[in-house]
Order: structure tokens, then C-alpha cells, then sequence
């Protein structure tokens, strides 16, 4: 299957809305709102365009890879800047043939071409540890609160750039939507019935795991 990759543009807003939306549904809670995020985060500050990218395969939009800009705090108060993706979406359809791959790892290389130190994300090891993402407590990255969650993981793209240090992860204020937003959002698309899913229960429960 030929597939180009290319940076997103504002004729592809609502196609990568709609692929979102589908990829996500049901997925991790009943509905989703992961196509809002997709949605709002253009728009705001942190929003990194020239990583924003889009997968084309037979014509249209199947996939798509957006990046903030978040942070990173030492022990001593100080401050470094770092990356977060997400949302990263194939559509159904389309999954399983290495397209969300291609997608992190054409970004990732530009990162590095950008000086970037590092990515850090929420996401499930089993997705992204083969693309070298650790587990945050060994890179010494916990939450704001101190902990290390199952989910919370970190790729140098600086070698040794987090040793030595205690960090605490914080994302941009894009992440922070709320839900009756994104309800009314969804308005806007064809209706789709929410269900539960055994993925919400693997979901719910790595949400709640934390690494001593």
C-alpha cells in the first residue's frame, strides 16, 4: 500500500476530526473525546503545525500525529522544554499496517533535526515501547503529584538528557477540555451509539496503576 506522509492542512481539519472520532470510539470510555482535542488544539498556543502530520493512503486522509509543546521540572525549580503527541489515530480500517509507526517515526526524526531533548505521553507500553519509549519512573519523570503512572512514558531524543534528575511532567492546558464541550462537539457529527467495551475495564485499570 503506497502511504504519504505530509504536514496536515486546513482542508484536512474535519476529515482528521471524522477519522479521530472513529478510531477512538468506544475505545477507552463509552464514546470519546479525542476528536475535540484534535479540534481545539490547533488553536492554541502550544500547538507545534510543523509537527502535525497526516497519513494519505488511496486518496484521502487515514491517519494523523499532532504535537504540543509541554515541560519538564527539576528538583531545583528548573524548567525544560519537551514534546507531547496526541492525539495519534489510524483509521480502523487502516490499522495494523504500520501507519501509526510511520507516523511517530518520520516526527520523531524531525525532533531530533529540531534539537528537541525529549517526548513524553500517555499511552499503553505495549504501543510504544518498541518505538524506544521507557517507562517514566526509570527516566526519574513522575506527575506534578509525584507519581508514576502505568501509562506515563518518556523517549530521550537527547541521550542521557534526564538523568541525574527528579522531573515532574507538565502538558499543555490544551489537554485539560472538558467533557460537556466536547459533548456538544460531537453534536456536529452523525450520531453514533456509545457502548461499553472490555478495552474501557484494561483502560480503567492502567489509569489507576501507579510504579513505586
Amino acid at each position: 500500500m503506497d502511504i504519504t506522509l505530509r504536514n496536515e492542512e486546513e482542508a484536512d481539519y474535519r476529515s482528521v476530526e471524522e477519522l479521530t472520532r472513529k478510531a477512538f470510539w468506544n475505545l477507552f470510555v463509552p464514546g470519546c473525546n479525542e476528536h475535540y482535542l484534535a479540534h481545539v488544539a490547533r488553536m492554541h498556543r502550544d500547538f507545534l503545525p510543523d509537527l502535525d502530520f497526516v497519513a494519505v493512503a488511496d486518496g484521502s486522509v487515514v491517519g494523523n500525529i499532532t504535537y504540543t509543546r509541554s515541560w519538564l521540572v527539576d528538583e531545583n525549580g528548573n524548567e525544560m522544554e519537551i514534546l507531547t503527541f496526541g492525539p495519534l489515530c489510524v483509521l480502523p480500517e487502516y490499522q495494523g499496517q504500520g501507519i501509526g509507526s510511520r507516523l511517530i517515526q518520520h516526527t520523531r526524526r524531525l525532533a531530533v533535526e529540531r534539537k528537541e531533548k525529549a517526548i513524553v505521553i500517555y499511552g499503553h507500553p505495549k504501543n510504544y515501547c518498541r518505538h524506544g519509549f521507557k517507562s517514566s519512573r526509570d527516566l526519574g519523570v513522575s506527575t506534578r503529584e509525584g507519581k508514576y503512572p502505568f501509562g506515563l512514558l518518556a523517549l530521550e531524543l537527547e541521550e542521557g538528557v534526564l538523568g541525574g534528575h527528579a522531573w515532574k511532567y507538565r502538558e499543555s492546558e490544551v489537554f485539560s477540555i472538558r467533557d460537556e464541550d466536547a459533548q456538544e462537539f460531537d453534536k456536529t457529527f452523525p450520531f453514533r451509539e456509545k457502548e461499553y467495551r472490555h478495552t474501557q475495564e484494561e483502560f480503567s485499570i492502567a489509569c489507576r496503576a501507579f510504579l513505586e
